[in-house]
């Protein structure tokens, strides 16, 4: 059983969890964890060189996985995933979903995801980005789910441990939020300020807003999603 881990701070109350959730003995043995970037998870899930993970929405549109009801989503700004005004136009190697989304709202810029585009957004400033997750909000009214939860296989204990994260409210320990704003160049406060703009549960809404995207991506001919 290998599971992919991103490795940002937007998944760090599931971290958080996966540490405290309670596996069969025999899960407990075989797990292993990878990290990487999303664009990583994808192929590597692709591939079958992981079971599991949180993949770009784009990715997740693909027949061959099975998907749950628990991702990353923004119901409105996200703040970490940002388009640089009077830039540039540049995609983030690390993006999928993020680069695929900006095409579509026609935002033009340097491109910029996950810890890296949080830290920048504090030091300089909301006016010098667009914020991606609130340009899709203006546009359609619906949150927008950057990543979503697939699977090759053990699809029912994954269903389960989901079910359980999603039922709990995670409460991050002081001694990990310094870690992670030690490593990550991020106040504490800052942390958990940033994670109050996240959601993880995939309803009506967010199916709704993931449709819309998979059809924006479907005329805009940026990948075939039944492959």
């Amino acid at each position: 059983m290998i599971f992919g881990k991103i490795d940002y701070l937007n998944l760090l109350p599931f971290h958080i969890f996966l540490k405290r959730y309670t596996l069969t003995s025999y899960s407990k043995k075989t797990i292993e964890f990878k990290k990487g970037v999303p664009s990583k998870l994808n192929k590597d899930l692709r591939a079958r060189r992981i079971d599991a993970a949180v993949v770009s929405s784009v990715e997740s549109f693909k027949k061959r996985y099975k998907k749950l009801n628990f991702g990353i989503v923004a119901k409105d700004e996200v703040k970490s995933v940002l388009v640089r005004k009077n830039s540039i136009s540049k995609s983030d190697p690390a993006s999928a979903s993020s680069n695929l989304l900006a095409k579509i709202l026609d935002i033009k810029g340097e491109i910029i995801i996950g810890d890296r585009a949080l830290k920048a957004y504090l030091n300089e400033g909301r006016d010098k980005f667009y914020d991606l997750a609130k340009e899709w909000k203006v546009r359609t009214n619906l949150p927008f789910v950057f990543g979503r939860f697939s699977c090759t296989k053990d699809y029912q204990l994954y269903k389960n441990l989901s079910r359980n994260f999603l039922k709990q409210n995670i409460k991050i320990p002081n001694y990990i939020l310094k870690q992670y704003a030690d490593s990550r160049g991020v106040k504490g406060e800052d942390i958990r300020w940033y994670l109050k703009f996240i959601s993880y549960k995939i309803d009506k809404k967010e199916q709704k807003a993931l449709k819309i995207f998979s059809k924006e991506a479907r005329l805009l001919k940026f990948k075939r999603f039944d492959t």
